[in-house]
């Protein structure tokens, strides 16, 4: 992969190659953002351009044999961590990352690096309830693998894609390699949530801090899209992220939309009028929905009460409602303001650790329903 393989992100691109040719190499580094702005794309991007033996204008040359090789992600001194886990285990059974290189070649082709550990879990088929992990046996691997001599590079490469689902035994131990690092060698880190991994991991690596995506950027993959309104409002809604804004190009988006819209007037509706009992029936409907569905929602939620407070602030030439949601918010609009907003805003980002960390559905979205209902009618 090519950093020109890569969509927007140019000055955080021209940084990490002048970097390289600067010879400012840190053994440890640690790429944060959420998946859809490209943070797994630019790693693979970074260690191929460090590898590659005929790199040219701020780009590896594509070519080489250490490009194709890395290109299909089949390099001997490039090793990828990501979580796993399957389903009917048994006591004892060692579950690997390289067991499933297979399945994550494919996800890489099919995606260009931009999908969610939702998705990845998804083609593991790992149902509602078992998650995807990097355990202890996962960092043996690694230790054991790095142990050996180059093969083809001048370094040698492990990049660990969601790096906050190392338990703790696999973080220790991850973390006595990062404090003696052997040399040439190169860990490329990658998470979504950095508060998530132990402190001493994170102030030994350096941080390459990966920004949204411009707007620009994500209208121009929405080229099927004749609109040029809707390409616009489209890709505010991704809010810079890629994967959203193909979802919604895609029309992938309308379905869960409109699901989560629902559910989100119904609770909204049932909190004004102070209806308690079916407000638990509202949570215990949510909880049936699958963790992906329940993160919709409340990014959903978080959205349209965004937008309502524009409304009530007299900010609706800026607002990107339609429809549906643009009837609902401006009825709804004079019950958001300054006084509840931030508080229910909070709610809902508590609810998203919550189901992030696996916690009980039913318990998060009953606390989560009733907290809402009572900041309706403070204004």
């Amino acid at each position: 992969m090519r950093f020109a393989d890569i969509i927007g992100q140019e000055t955080l691109k021209r940084k990490l190659a002048d970097n390289i040719d600067q010879g400012r190499i840190s053994h440890a580094q640690l790429f944060t953002g959420e998946a859809g702005v490209g943070t797994l794309p630019l790693a693979i991007a970074y260690a191929q351009y460090l590898n590659c033996t005929n790199r040219h204008d701020g780009d590896s040359c594509g070519e080489c044999p250490n490009c194709r090789q890395i290109a299909e992600l089949a390099h001997p001194d490039l090793h990828f961590v990501f979580p796993v886990n399957k389903q009917g285990k048994k006591s004892g059974e060692v579950v690997l990352s390289q067991h499933f290189m297979p399945l994550w070649r494919e996800i890489m082709e099919n995606t260009g690096g931009y999908f969610t550990r939702e998705q990845w879990e998804e083609r593991l088929n790992l149902g509602k309830t078992l998650q995807g992990i990097i355990s202890a046996k996962e960092a043996d691997e690694i230790i054991r693998r790095l142990s050996f001599k180059s093969f083809e590079s001048e370094y040698k490469i492990v990049i660990i894609w969601q790096a906050e689902a190392m338990n703790d035994e696999a973080a220790n131990k991850i973390l006595k390699i990062l404090e003696e690092p052997w040399e040439k060698t190169l860990f490329l880190l990658i998470t979504e949530r950095a508060d998530r991994l132990l402190r001493t991991i994170t102030s030994r690596t350096q941080e390459v801090s990966v920004p949204k995506i411009d707007t620009a950027s994500l209208q121009s993959i929405a080229s099927g899209v004749a609109d040029d309104v809707q390409r616009q409002n489209m890709a505010r809604l991704a809010s810079g992220n890629l994967i959203e804004m193909r979802r919604l190009a895609g029309g992938e988006e309308d379905a869960a939309r409109k699901e989560s819209f629902d559910l989100f007037c119904r609770l909204m509706r049932l909190s004004y009028n102070d209806k308690h009992l079916e407000l638990i029936e509202w949570a215990d409907d949510v909880a049936s929905l699958s963790r992906e569905q329940q993160r919709s929602l409340l990014h959903h939620s978080a959205r349209l009460l965004r937008e309502s407070y524009m409304l009530h602030a007299g900010l609706g030439r800026i607002s990107y409602l339609w429809g549906e949601e643009a009837a609902f918010c401006n009825k709804f609009a004079p019950y958001i303001g300054n006084q509840n907003v931030e508080f229910i805003l909070g709610e809902i980002e508590s609810a998203l650790r919550q189901i992030n960390q696996n916690g009980n559905a039913r318990i998060v979205f009953t606390h989560f329903a009733l907290a809402v209902s009572k900041t309706i009618n403070r204004l």
